[in-house]
């Protein structure tokens, strides 16, 4: 029969260990966690714009954009969080890791928020002198953002924790996470054909950098994210990487954790795996991307890479299986 008396008693046990986490982390972190919360305040707010605003910038709703920025900053802040809690030691280092981080999301989200309200864009807007400068800001402080999760991952390589499959999970997460957040760096390379082929109509560039490759951003794109639907768009990679600190440690959780029949060695060869896999994904959708090409229409290149890379991370998840089966039942 089932143990109510046991799933309850583990039930209390997760909750303690929760609201213990969140006590600890507050005493320590206080600004990221407050981060986190006020964006998804900003992300309700902003959900409510997008019902009671109707103004269009770029081709989207105007408040979609704080929308999505509200819940990747939220996400990215109590996952940054949980992640520092497995640094042991280097209590000032990490400390400064959470604050900053928290303070420069912070100055992004504000100058997004207030750039809708003044009814512009924020991202690669060369309008007026303001606008330029608030970009600048904002790509200065998302730069530092990119410093502070260089040094948490050098942090976590120097970590030793007893289960060394998810160790590496952290680690390859963060650093793949990294790779994301560098892709947003190839949509500042300078001004595209179509906006230097508007700035001789306008007289000057009224915009310098793209999210959208042989496109012009603002065109038809995927519901909510924007997505090109006709050109290429290094957003995709960007969301994709950004997500490997969330996606890696659910696949170490789901098929990792309790495993018996894997041993340690193996365990860490599939994080391996899975890690070079995903990375490999991010650069495939770079590849697409920077050919100009939507992601719902991949072409024959795009596609046989795909399998490829695919086939390869089956292949070898199966043949390091087999082994730790092989070798489980010759001891």
């Amino acid at each position: 029969m089932f143990d109510t008396t046991s799933s309850q008693s583990r039930g209390e046990t997760t909750r303690f260990r929760l609201l213990h986490f969140v006590k600890e982390s507050f005493a320590l972190y206080p600004l990221l966690i407050l981060v986190g919360a006020a964006n998804v305040l900003v992300l309700l707010a902003a959900l409510g714009g997008i019902v009671f605003d109707h103004r269009i910038i770029t081709g989207m709703p105007a408040w979609v954009k704080p929308a999505k920025f509200a819940l990747s900053i939220s996400i990215y802040s109590f996952t940054l969080l949980w992640l520092l809690s497995f640094i042991q030691g280097h209590t000032r280092l990490v400390r400064m890791v959470a604050n900053a981080t928290g303070v420069f999301l912070t100055v992004e989200i504000v100058i997004i928020v207030g750039q809708v309200i003044r009814g512009t864009t924020s991202h690669f807007n060369n309008s007026t002198p303001l606008d330029r400068t608030l970009f600048l800001i904002m790509a200065g402080f998302i730069a530092l953002v990119f410093v502070m999760g260089i040094v948490a991952a050098v942090l976590l390589l120097l970590q030793r924790q007893s289960d060394p499959a998810f160790t590496w999970t952290l680690r390859l997460s963060m650093v793949i996470t990294l790779v994301g957040m560098a892709v947003a760096f190839l949509m500042t390379r300078g001004p595209t054909p179509q906006q230097l082929e508007l700035s001789r109509t306008e007289g000057r560039l009224v915009a310098i950098g793209a999210h959208s490759i042989g496109v012009t951003d603002g065109g038809p794109g995927l519901p909510f994210v924007g997505w090109s639907t006709e050109g290429g768009d290094l957003r995709i990679p960007h969301f994709v990487g950004l997500h490997a600190l969330q996606v890696l440690p659910l696949f170490w959780w789901l098929f990792l954790r309790r495993s018996k029949v894997l041993s340690d060695s193996h365990r860490v060869a599939l994080v391996w795996t899975a890690s070079v896999g995903y990375l490999g994904v991010v650069g495939l959708l770079v590849w697409q991307a920077l050919r100009a090409q939507p992601l719902i229409a991949p072409d024959a290149d795009t596609l046989n890479a795909f399998v490829l890379l695919m086939s390869a991370v089956v292949l070898t998840v199966v043949g390091i299986v087999l082994h730790a089966r092989i070798k489980a039942t010759t001891m």
